[in-house]
């Protein structure tokens, strides 16, 4: 159903009616039953009891990986392991009989005290292949086995950046069948958390889509250079339905990478790392330029990931130097020179708050003299700059409560918060992750989330964990419920 009268649901603190026609908000007021909206004209519509619940806008996810979120949540979760050892005996322990591909994801080595190498898987697994995704997803681990097969010749069995998501791409498959039915429930339990939208910035082609199901969510399907070229020929453009997918599906941004993680010391620098070097510049100003260019010229907005401090600024200088606009993905290391500029130049700080806590001891570490400029969301608010918030999945789980939770409190533990000056309000953080809306109105999409407690009031009870534990009573997607538990 498209059409229905939500009756007795909190918004903005009062108790109302909520009607929705044709996917969209026509009316909201008191007791729309007895009012004159309509309802004897179309003959009655159903009519769904909210019980009090709190209608919230849509929630929308700004930077998911939808692919490997869908595959991550089947692979061997490693993410606890302090050491390559300690992996590899997770690893040992979870993957039972078999010679398959043992599949392995979350491996973080910034605070290990020895890296990552091939010899230590082989220790467990002599014959049977064997490869770990980091966390971040810019590096892959292989035993000798699993090097063999992919013919990675690198000794250490560690790979980085490009040949890593390569690697992966590769390995990775498990037949479209099994993928398009692990995507399809990804993005149900992705409403299930409230979601509506999400930008899929996934390493693959867009007409993937082609062969799937509606999926619970909208999708913004973003493309990587390597299929631009097929794009522009194709003639599409950002928000143009993608040809012959879902009517939920639309074509997204392009996606350009400037340099590399903080996981893998690869995020381009101004400080050096304690290990040494500056990170990775993966595509330098004068190459992004003529990329931004030839993208927007197609009518395709553009997402530039960048995250050390150096990168943010050559990404910035790409978009000065072009006057094209769109979003910023990560902003995790800013010079404070720079923080105003997104406001000036028009550029979206897409962030990714459950990086913030999760990181906050590697920068320490490996940005010790930088760290003052890290994750400085409050700063960017401050100084205008329109947030739109994510959670990069698998690299953090893709759940909105989540991300809100970390960009208000900026802890993941019992530590008191990170850096708290650079924490978000809520308001900021809920609009942030409803890609902009700042409430329910009449005229909107009838894309809603409702909750059984209002988030301000949980959070002032109960903290981030009560946030973080919000229960979603139902989720509607242009007047189609996707999800509906409690009402």
């Amino acid at each position: 159903m498209s059409s229905f009268l939500l009756e007795e649901v909190r918004r903005d603190g009062r108790i109302c009616d909520v009607l929705v026609l044709d996917g969209r908000v026509a009316a909201i007021g008191d007791d729309l039953r007895a009012a004159s909206t309509g309802l004897d004209a179309l003959g009655g519509v159903q009519v769904v009891g909210a019980g009090g619940a709190v209608l919230l806008p849509g929630l929308v996810d700004s930077h998911v990986h939808l692919t490997q979120w869908a595959s991550a949540r089947r692979r061997i979760d490693v993410t606890s392991a302090t050491s390559p050892a300690e992996v590899a005996d997770v690893l040992l322990a979870q993957a039972g009989a078999g010679s398959d591909l043992v599949l392995g994801h979350g491996y973080r080595d910034g605070l290990w005290d020895e890296p990552a190498h091939r010899d230590v898987l082989d220790a467990r697994f002599p014959d049977r292949p064997v490869l770990v995704v980091s966390m971040d997803l810019h590096a892959t681990w292989v035993n000798s086995a699993a090097a063999r097969r992919f013919g990675v010749d690198e000794p250490t069995g560690v790979l980085r950046e490009g040949p890593a998501m390569a690697l992966l791409a590769a390995a990775g498959t498990v037949g479209d069948a099994t993928l398009d039915l692990w995507v399809a429930e990804a993005t149900a339990a992705a409403a299930a958390r409230g979601v509506t939208g999400i930008v899929d910035l996934e390493y693959a082609p867009i007409d993937v889509w082609a062969r799937r199901e509606n999926p619970a969510v909208r999708v913004s399907a973003g493309i990587w250079p390597d299929w631009l070229d097929a794009a522009i020929a194709a003639g599409l453009r950002t928000g143009d339905a993608v040809p012959g997918a879902p009517e939920r599906v639309t074509v997204g941004p392009v996606k350009h990478v400037v340099d590399g993680s903080l996981g893998t010391r690869t995020a381009f620098c101004h400080e050096e790392y304690p290990s040494g070097g500056h990170g990775m510049l993966r595509i330098p100003l004068a190459d992004l330029g003529p990329a931004l260019r030839r993208a927007t010229s197609h009518g395709l907005t553009v997402a530039v990931h960048a995250i050390g401090d150096d990168a943010v600024r050559v990404a910035l200088d790409g978009f000065e130097a072009t006057g094209c606009v769109g979003t910023l993905e990560h902003a995790q290391q800013v010079h404070p020179a720079d923080v105003p500029r997104f406001a000036g130049l028009g550029i979206t700080a897409s962030i990714q708050p459950r990086h913030a806590v999760d990181d906050r001891d590697a920068v320490d570490l490996h940005w010790a003299k930088g760290s003052e400029r890290a994750y400085p969301y409050a700063s960017l608010h401050a100084a205008g700059a329109r947030l739109l918030l994510g959670s990069d999945a698998p690299v953090a789980p893709l759940d909105p409560w989540d991300a809100l939770a970390s960009a208000v409190h900026r802890s993941i533990d019992e530590r008191a918060p990170w850096r708290p000056e650079q924490q978000l309000s809520l308001d900021v953080a809920l609009a942030a992750s409803s890609g902009g809306r700042d409430g329910v109105h009449v005229g909107d999409v009838a894309d809603l989330t409702l909750v059984a407690v209002d988030p301000a009031q949980a959070f002032a009870a109960g903290g981030a964990a009560a946030l973080r534990g919000t229960e979603v009573l139902a989720t509607v997607l242009g007047g189609e419920f996707t999800h509906r538990a409690g009402i």
